[in-house]
C-alpha cells in the first residue's frame, strides 16, 4: 500500500515524460474513444507555460462543488454524469496532460463516458444508486479493476496484464454508482522498493508535480490521488495507507484524508504491503466529501478477515457525524512531542489549537505520545515480513498474463529491465523482505506484539485514558520539500507512525498554509472505530477556520511581493 517513513528523493530525467495510457476529450465532446490512448501520442503538443502567479480561476465553477451539491443539481436535472464527466476530461487534458503537467493520472477509463451515460438513464428512470450516483471518482494505481484500465503499483513488470476481478472497494463503487474515471500515479510499490525512492515517481507514470509550487515535492504514495483531486480532475478520490500515504499526500496537497481502523474498508484486490497495517481511504477537498465516501465503501469482505471486526462498529452514513458545534465540550490532547519540527507549521498549529478551545473545546497541553527507539526498527521488520508474504499471494493470483509470480522473480524482473524500471534508485527493501522467512517465525510475531504495545496499550491507549480525551491532534506534515535528484527527500517532521501501526483510524484536515503557498494539516487520531468522532471533530474545524485554499500552480514558493518575516 503505502509506506512513508524513508523518502529520498530524484527526479526523472524528462519529468514530461508518460509512460501510462489516457483518453483526452473535450468539452463538447460525443463520445470517448473505447480503447486506451497512450499519452506519450499526446507528448509533443506544445507546453503552455506553468502559472506562477496566483491561484487561476476556475473555468467551470463544478470543480470545487461537493458530492452534496452536484448531486443536488442531477436531481433538479440542471447536470448529467455525462457533461460532468466530460468537464473533468477536458481538465485533465488542460491541467495534467499540457499547461503546469501535474502528471497526477496514470490513466483514464476508456469507459467512463458510457458508465455515465448509463447512470444518467438510470436517473431518469427513478432509480438513484445513493450519494456517489454518478459522480466520477479517481482511484490509485495498486487498486484492481477487471475492466479496460490496468492495476501496476507504477510498476513495467504488470504493464502487460489486468486483474481478473475488482479489489473489493473498486466493487462497492460501481454498485454505488460511482463513474471510475481513471487511475492514479503513485510512489511504486507504494514506495517500499528502495530506501532511497522518489516519492511520486513510478517507472510506468514517471514523476507527479505538486500542484501548488510545481517543483516541490506530493509526498508519497497517493500522490497521483492528492494532486489530482487537489487540481479538481474528479470529484473525489481514492489513496492508500500503510504509514502515511494518505495522511502525508492529503495534507501536503491541501487536502482532508481519512486513514480509516484497518478493517473498515477491505483489502482484497489491493496490491499489498502489510496486512496489519494497510488500508484504503477517501482523498478529498472537504470533511463531507470525506465522510460520504466512507460508509458507503465499509462492509464485510469474505476475502479480508479484517473486515470481520467491523460489523456493529460501521455507520451506514457517517454525513450524520458533521456537527459544526461537535467540539464544544471536547477534550482534546495536544501531542507536543509531535511537533516542533518546523517554526512555521507550530505556528499554523497553535493557531489551530486556539480555533479548537475557540470553538468550546477542552485543550490539554500537552499530552504527547512516547517516542520509544524501538518502534521503527520493529514496524520495518513487520513490513518486511508482510510484504513479502502478501506480494507473493497477490501475484500469485493475479491471472495468466503476470510476467513475476513471486517477489523473487520481480526482483530478477527489475534486474532484467533496470534501465527503464531503475533509472533513479535501486530495490534494497526488495531484497531485504525477500530474506525475510514465514509469518510463523518468532522474530516477526516478536515484532508485531512490540509494534501493538507500543502504539496501543503505551500509546494512543494510554495517553487517551490518561487525560480522558476524545481525540489527540498532532501536526500532519512539513510544508513541501523541493524534489531534488542529488540531494534526496528532505522529509522533516510529521507523525504518522502511531495511527498506521496501531491501525486505528487518524483524519488530516488543512490547517493553514505556509509562506501562503504551501498547505500543511492537523491530523485527528483515535482508538479504533471512532471515525464518526473524529469526522465531527475534523468537520467543526473545517466550518471553524475555512483553511483550505486552491492550488496555485507556481514555480517558486516566495510570493511576488513577499518583502521578509520577522
Amino acid at each position: 500500500m503505502a509506506a512513508d517513513f524513508e523518502r529520498t528523493s530524484a527526479l526523472p530525467r524528462d519529468v514530461t515524460r508518460r509512460d501510462f495510457v489516457a483518453t483526452a476529450a473535450a468539452a463538447a465532446a460525443a463520445a470517448v474513444t473505447t480503447a486506451a490512448t497512450p499519452v506519450s501520442a499526446l507528448a509533443a503538443a506544445p507546453r503552455s507555460p506553468a502559472p506562477t502567479t496566483d491561484s487561476p480561476e476556475r473555468e467551470d465553477a463544478l470543480f470545487e462543488k461537493s458530492v452534496a451539491e452536484l448531486g443536488a443539481l442531477m436531481a433538479r436535472g440542471e447536470l448529467t454524469s455525462r457533461a460532468l464527466t466530460e468537464r473533468y476530461l477536458q481538465r485533465i487534458r488542460s491541467w495534467d496532460q499540457q499547461g503546469p503537467r501535474i502528471n497526477a493520472v496514470i490513466e483514464l477509463n476508456p469507459d467512463a463516458a458510457a458508465m455515465a451515460d448509463a447512470l444518467d438513464a438510470e436517473r431518469r428512470a427513478g432509480r438513484v444508486r445513493g450519494p456517489l450516483h454518478g459522480i466520477p471518482v479517481l482511484i490509485k494505481d495498486n487498486s484492481d479493476s477487471a475492466d479496460k484500465m490496468r492495476t501496476t503499483a507504477g510498476s513495467l513488470a504488470l504493464a502487460d496484464s489486468t486483474p481478473l476481478r475488482d479489489a473489493f472497494i473498486v466493487t462497492r463503487l460501481r454498485e454505488a454508482g460511482a463513474v471510475l474515471l481513471g487511475k492514479t500515479n503513485l510512489s511504486e510499490w507504494a514506495n517500499y522498493r528502495s530506501t532511497h525512492s522518489t516519492s511520486g515517481w513510478s517507472g510506468r507514470g514517471g514523476l507527479t508535480h505538486h500542484p501548488y509550487v510545481l517543483s516541490r515535492n506530493t509526498s508519497g504514495s497517493s500522490s497521483g490521488t492528492a494532486a489530482g483531486i487537489a487540481s479538481d480532475f474528479a470529484t473525489v478520490g481514492i489513496g492508500t495507507e500503510t504509514d502515511g500515504s494518505i495522511i502525508s499526500p492529503a495534507s501536503i496537497c491541501g487536502l482532508v484524508g481519512i486513514k480509516p481502523t484497518v478493517g473498515l474498508w477491505s483489502r482484497s484486490g489491493i496490491i499489498p504491503i502489510a496486512a496489519s497495517q494497510d488500508t484504503a481511504g477517501p482523498m478529498c477537498r472537504t470533511v463531507a466529501d470525506a465522510a460520504a465516501l466512507l460508509g458507503v465503501l465499509a462492509g464485510v469482505d469474505a476475502r479480508d478477515q479484517a473486515t470481520r471486526a467491523s460489523v456493529g462498529r460501521v455507520s451506514a452514513d457517517y454525513t450524520t457525524f458533521l456537527q459544526a458545534d461537535s467540539l464544544r465540550g471536547a477534550r482534546i490532547g495536544v501531542a507536543r512531542a509531535q511537533a516542533g519540527f518546523h517554526l512555521d507549521v507550530d505556528r499554523a498549529f497553535n493557531d489551530a489549537i486556539a480555533a479548537m478551545q475557540d470553538a468550546g473545546a477542552v485543550i490539554i497541553d500537552p499530552a504527547s505520545l512516547p517516542t520509544p527507539s524501538e518502534l521503527g526498527s520493529a514496524e520495518l521488520t513487520v513490513l518486511d515480513y508482510e510484504f513479502k508474504a502478501g506480494l507473493n499471494a497477490y501475484l500469485a493470483a493475479r491471472g495468466a498474463g503476470v510476467a513475476v509470480r513471486t517477489l523473487a522473480e520481480l526482483i530478477a524482473w527489475n534486474e532484467r529491465e533496470k534501465e527503464r524500471e531503475m533509472p533513479w534508485f535501486g530495490q534494497e527493501i526488495f531484497i531485504r523482505a525477500q530474506q525475510s522467512g514465514p509469518l510463523t517465525d518468532k522474530k516477526y510475531l516478536a515484532a508485531r506484539a512490540t509494534c501493538l504495545r507500543l502504539t496501543r496499550t503505551l500509546g494512543i491507549d494510554a495517553v487517551m485514558a490518561k487525560h480522558r480525551l476524545d481525540a489527540i491532534v498532532l501536526p500532519s506534515n512539513q510544508p513541501a520539500w523541493t524534489t531534488d535528484l542529488l540531494n534526496g527527500d528532505h522529509f522533516t517532521g510529521g507523525d504518522t507512525t502511531y495511527a498506521a501501526v496501531s491501525g486505528y483510524p487518524s483524519i488530516t484536515v488543512p490547517m493553514g498554509m505556509v509562506l501562503d503557498v504551501l498547505p500543511v494539516g492537523v491530523s485527528f487520531i483515535g482508538r479504533a472505530w471512532e471515525e464518526g468522532r473524529l469526522i465531527s471533530y475534523a468537520f467543526a474545524f473545517e466550518q471553524a477556520t475555512k483553511a483550505r485554499k486552491s492550488p496555485m500552480y507556481r514555480m517558486t514558493t516566495v510570493p511576488a511581493k513577499y518583502d521578509g518575516r520577522p
